[in-house]
């Protein structure tokens, strides 16, 4: 028994020990093959191979692009998300029968929602990515059966499926579709993010915040925008994609670093004042372009910048930079440059005369001109303030020569005391000449320096000042004589702290004496009271300005004018400078009438915007304020804002929130709007916020065009209402 039972134990032992030989050997056997793996060129090839399969690397990760804001916070231009939608045919989970029962379901719906492409075509760009990847299996099984280990090109792992990038709710609504609804790696749908720049204000300011290209990675286009792309812009980050439990998951390798964001010096409310302000008048004008700009005096900072061209459709937008590339001869307001350089060298004084007669003066065979001069008028003598405020070319005259005529160095030495030749760096990028001054020099070997260039430098020609100049020079008299730069880029943040703070860069702190600054200022009142610019006096508080108007140089000759206005307002104790310009506007030229006027009309309504003035006060018929007008729509919120402001109203026979409004003698009067979920609705007249509002609530995507009131809109009212639907509504 014992000899059995040893017998027994010998075979078992025999069993096991053969069992571990074995499991020796096979462990070896993984361990040589996983050394050769790793140590040998055949391992490097199945490790490249399966990568291949499961990793996708070396992605870029586009960082949020900063966002440009007004001074308190609004924005201006932002970076929003936008998805392109591909296929991976390669999904694990991906069946055939699955994807061709649910195809013609999906193909439907995506072409209700963008019907940029029929159902049908929907089902063939769908179902040719699934043979795509049948070729490229079958092609991947041949290469194995022939023992080549030749690539194939992997084209169906991302098909893209929709031609347009969509927006994050879009994306939400097509996860729900049929097929779409399942799990990534069943579906194989995949949105690939990328950012986009969106203008909350639409066109407000738009040539000065300017435009990124369309592929955002290329940055910045224009203005601010291009300005300071480097900062904006931020740091691309890298990701790779990789399959993990059967499911592609992006693995972030290095994070994206944010742009800076951008907090600029502009005022919503005064760019909205003087871009409504200065389109009315080129309107009424049928100028060939205009600019306006508004900069607080103290500080230096643009509050409003506008630059409008006539397009070819005959409406005005922002274009060109007009307020630093409008490179022509100033006329009328460069007087007050000359007549302070003289006033500081003593050349003259305020009560000195000069005779003008009816209003032709000959130097050197050439007529310098008067505006009054066909009506053969004899004003006899002006003194230096009263052809100041009639805008006399022959005083200017009378005035360099009289004290320049043997050394014209001296006085282009005083323009350059004063500032005006120094060359600045603007917060616009600018090309050539633009944004510079270019004010002649006696020894100025490129531009000759004839026998007739001093008196014509006096009265503002035979010299190229762009307008961002002239504002600044005037906001100096403004300043006591302090001229700062203009700027519009105030503050640079990065995730929410502020990384630098742009300082009021000094040009000049006293640009002239301080007797010669009451002087000019005294001459500039005068302008606006008994001179070339009484229209543009105010009932509300005093206007410090000049006119200009000017030929415009163009091919040796000259073609159409130039007016302009520059002032700064309450004249005692000056808040604001503005400078107006509009290029070849139709009608008789007039620096008050038409430049002039929309100075005053952007002055009065800031006045009221930054003042505070009383209820009663605007109520006053002036052009200061009428009545408010009150825009259609949600007339809850109006009812409550002309309660606010003790304005009578009536009331709805109906319980309705959307209203129309009319004005009569007895109020405000609300009639109902009619609104029907299966129709479009009547926006037109209504704010930005009710439109948009409105339409969105009822289903329908929204894109603005302009700023103010809804003008028009590209679905009429009462067609019928499909949702999902893009409306296009149009401000003014």
């Amino acid at each position: 028994m014992q000899q059995q039972d040893r017998k027994d134990k010998k075979g078992v032992l025999g069993r096991y020990g053969l069992i571990v030989t074995v499991l020796m050997l096979l462990a070896g056997a993984i361990i040589f093959s996983a050394a050769r793996i790793v140590f040998t060129s055949e391992g490097k090839k199945w490790r490249e191979v399966g990568e291949k399969e499961t990793v996708i690397r070396d992605r870029v990760i586009l960082p949020k692009r900063g966002n440009i804001y007004t001074h308190d916070g609004k924005l201006l231009a932002t970076t929003e998300p936008l998805y392109s939608i591909y296929m991976d045919f390669w999904a694990e989970g991906m069946q055939k029968d699955t994807l061709e029962k649910y195809v013609g379901d999906l193909s439907l719906a995506l072409a209700k929602k963008f019907p940029d492409r029929t159902a049908s075509q929907y089902r063939n760009v769908i179902m040719n990515g699934w043979k795509m990847r049948e070729n490229e299996e079958r092609q991947i099984q041949t290469n194995k059966a022939n023992g080549s280990d030749k690539k194939v090109t992997i084209r169906s792992r991302y098909v893209k499926i929709l031609r347009q990038d969509i927006s994050y709710v879009d994306l939400k609504e097509i996860r729900t579709y049929p097929f779409w609804n399942q799990r990534s790696n069943r579906s194989g749908l995949i949105a690939e993010e990328r950012n986009a720049r969106k203008k909350p204000f639409g066109n407000l300011a738009t040539r000065t915040v300017g435009n990124v290209y369309k592929d955002l990675e290329k940055g910045g286009a224009s203005g601010l925008e291009l300005k300071y792309d480097s900062l904006l812009s931020g740091v691309q980050g890298v990701k790779f994609r990789q399959k993990i439990q059967g499911k592609w998951m992006d693995v972030v390798e290095k994070p994206a670093e944010e742009g800076w964001d951008i907090v600029t010096t502009l005022d919503a409310d005064i760019q909205d004042i003087a871009e409504r302000s200065l389109r009315d008048k080129l309107v009424e004008t049928e100028a060939e372009s205009g600019t306006a700009i508004i900069m607080e005096v103290q500080s230096g900072e643009i509050k409003g910048i506008v630059n409008l061209d006539r397009m070819s459709n005959g409406n005005y937008a922002e274009g060109n930079p007009n307020a630093f590339s409008y490179m022509n001869e100033p006329g009328s307001t460069f007087k007050t440059v000359t007549t302070m350089v003289a006033l500081d060298d003593g050349v003259v004084t305020p009560t000195d005369s000069f005779y003008v007669g009816n209003g032709l003066f000959q130097y050197n065979k050439r007529w310098v001109r008067d505006h009054y001069w066909r009506r053969g008028q004899d004003r006899g003598y002006l003194t230096v303030a009263e052809g100041m405020a009639i805008s006399s070319n022959v005083v200017m005259s009378k005035i360099v020569l009289k004290g320049y005529e043997k050394n014209p160095r001296k006085y282009v030495e005083g323009i350059d005391r004063i500032g005006l030749r120094k060359q600045l760096k603007w917060d616009v990028p600018l090309q050539g000449i633009e944004g510079t001054s270019s004010i002649r020099f006696p020894d100025d070997k490129s531009n000759y320096w004839s026998k007739t260039t001093l008196p014509w430098m006096s009265f503002g020609y035979e010299t190229q000042i762009p307008p961002i100049y002239m504002l600044m020079f005037y906001n100096g008299i403004a300043n006591g004589g302090n001229m700062i730069k203009p700027f519009i880029a105030k503050r640079f943040v990065k995730d929410g702290k502020v990384v630098k703070e742009v300082e009021p860069e000094v040009v000049n702190p006293q640009m002239c004496k301080e007797t010669t600054l009451q002087q000019i200022h005294e001459m500039l009142l005068n302008v606006i009271e008994e001179g070339t610019a009484k229209v543009v006096k105010s009932d509300y508080f005093s206007i410090a300005g000049k006119t200009g108007t000017a030929q415009i140089a163009s091919g040796g000759a000259y073609g159409g004018y130039y007016v302009s206005f520059c002032g700064y307002f309450p004249a005692d104790k000056p808040m604001y400078t503005i400078f107006v310009g509009l290029r070849k506007p139709n009608g008789v030229p007039s620096g008050g009438g038409m430049a002039g006027m929309v100075f005053k009309n952007i002055a009065e309504q800031t006045y009221v915007r930054k003042v505070q003035l009383t209820v009663e006060d605007c109520k006053i018929d002036s052009t200061l304020q009428k009545d408010p007008v009150i825009k259609h729509g949600n007339w809850q919120q109006n009812q409550t804002l002309l309660a606010s402001l003790h304005y009578p109203s009536g009331s709805l026979d109906e319980e309705t929130n959307w209203v129309k409004i009319t004005q009569d003698s007895l109020g405000y009067q609300p009639r109902a709007l009619p609104v029907k979920a299966s129709q479009i609705p009547d926006v037109r007249g209504m704010g930005a916020r009710d439109a948009v509002y409105l339409l969105e609530k009822m289903g329908l995507r929204t894109n603005l065009s302009g700023a103010g009131k809804v003008v028009a809109q590209s679905f009429p009212p009462g067609q019928r209402l499909v949702k999902g639907t893009t409306i296009t509504i149009t401000l003014q």
